[in-house]
């Protein structure tokens, strides 16, 4: 697979384990609201925020502003640091740019966020560009991102560029914008809803990972 000169990586459960805080900012945004937290707080994990209010707390689009209104005001001081890197991710990312990889990320997560995380940890280096949702919700869908960090690239061909997430999302976000996406099993999506969405590579570890985008024999 060393084909695939260009590697988007999805932060939420590709990068970084971010569960406690996500889940922690929606439990807050709830109860500041005076509204019922449902159950199953982990299908939070992934998709963009403002869908998943709308979806899973069945808010109008007045209810799902401020819910994220109030998310956020949580997140950007506590909540955007009750994160890790997973176990190997530093590894992998150093393994890849030195094979000659050129790394990004592609995230529905607020690129500010992104980029805060990413220097905390101590991974930002690692990336061309961090690329995010806006702030405002205005590039909110996964593929909106992908096209955005594409564009301020100038990578104008795509079929060495690859997507890289744990989630039904980012498959289909780099399926629509022409990309190939390689499914990583150590984040918050199952084998089988990656299968279901059609990912075209699985990888267990970031060990596996790298070996994978290293490996001299393409697959396609």
């Amino acid at each position: 697979m060393d084909n695939y000169k260009y590697l988007l990586f999805d932060l939420d459960g590709t990068l970084t384990d971010s569960a406690e805080g996500i889940i922690n900012c929606v439990k807050h945004a709830l109860d500041t609201m005076g509204l019922e937290v449902p159950d199953r707080l982990e299908r939070f994990l992934g998709p963009p925020l403002y869908d998943s209010f709308a979806e899973f707390c069945g808010m109008n689009e007045e209810q799902v502003l401020e819910a994220v209104r109030i998310y956020r005001e949580r997140y950007r001081d506590i909540g955007l640091f009750e994160n890790r890197p997973y176990e190997g991710t530093e590894e992998m990312l150093g393994r890849l740019k030195n094979g000659g990889k050129e790394l990004f990320v592609a995230t529905s997560k607020p690129e500010t966020f992104a980029v805060r995380i990413l220097e905390k940890f101590g991974l930002s280096d690692y990336f061309r560009i961090i690329g995010g949702a806006d702030i405002n919700g205005s590039r909110n869908e996964k593929w909106e991102v992908i096209d955005y960090v594409l564009k301020k690239a100038g990578v104008t061909s795509r079929e060495n560029v690859l997507m890289i997430g744990d989630r039904k999302h980012d498959i289909i976000g780099a399926h629509k914008t022409g990309l190939k996406c390689l499914g990583v099993l150590w984040g918050y999506g199952t084998r089988e809803e990656l299968t279901e969405y059609g990912a075209d590579f699985f990888a267990d570890t970031p060990q596996n990972a790298a070996d994978m985008l290293l490996q001299p024999a393409a697959v396609n």
